[in-house]
């Protein structure tokens, strides 16, 4: 019983600080970090989702509720001016960036790249080590290196249509401690 209560109120401290150190502003208080990350101040980020250790994370990224960036999750590039003629890169200057929009209730696995831009539907998944450059499909597993549509995340319309509903009635407020005790 003491250990839970110590286990839940270190995770509490724990996102608090990330949120600190990282003066992210516009993420939920549910939101929750698995180690150091590299993440801009204007992130914002809905209720109970979970970036893990290692991620890099450019502006003007939103990431909806209930999704997971497993380690080393990269949301980066498109900004960089090539195409001046006679002008390295390197002082070339950056495009503006691109607005990047992660849906609910997604999950993207370790090591993926995800480029400034795309959005990745709600419900998806992508799979480890995927590079996505180009929208992702609500509710539909992508991987490979482009990411390409693996296959539908439910075998029915019946059963996609049973989860969205099943998310819209999660109530605002959730009892933290029936989610966080280990057993």
């Amino acid at each position: 019983r003491i250990m839970n209560i110590i286990r839940k109120v270190g995770r509490r401290v724990k996102a608090w600080l990330f949120r600190f150190r990282y003066h992210l502003h516009n993420v939920d208080n549910t939101v929750y970090f698995g180690g150091p990350s590299s993440i801009s101040s204007d992130l914002k980020a809905e209720r109970f989702v979970y970036i893990g250790p290692g991620c890099v994370i450019y502006p003007q990224v939103t990431i909806g509720e209930f999704t997971m960036l497993a380690c080393n999750v990269s949301i980066i590039g498109g900004d960089h001016n090539y195409r001046k003629v006679g002008t390295p890169i390197i002082f070339s200057g950056r495009a503006q960036r691109k607005k990047t929009y992660i849906g609910c209730d997604c999950w993207i696995g370790a090591n993926s790249i995800v480029f400034c831009g795309v959005t990745v539907g709600d419900g998806s998944i992508i799979a480890a080590g995927s590079v996505v450059t180009k929208d992702v499909e609500p509710y539909s597993i992508y991987g490979g290196v482009p990411a390409q549509k693996l296959k539908d995340r439910f075998s029915s319309e019946e059963e996609k249509l049973k989860h969205i509903e099943a998310l819209k009635s999660w109530p605002q407020k959730i009892n933290l401690d029936l989610l966080c005790n280990d057993k």
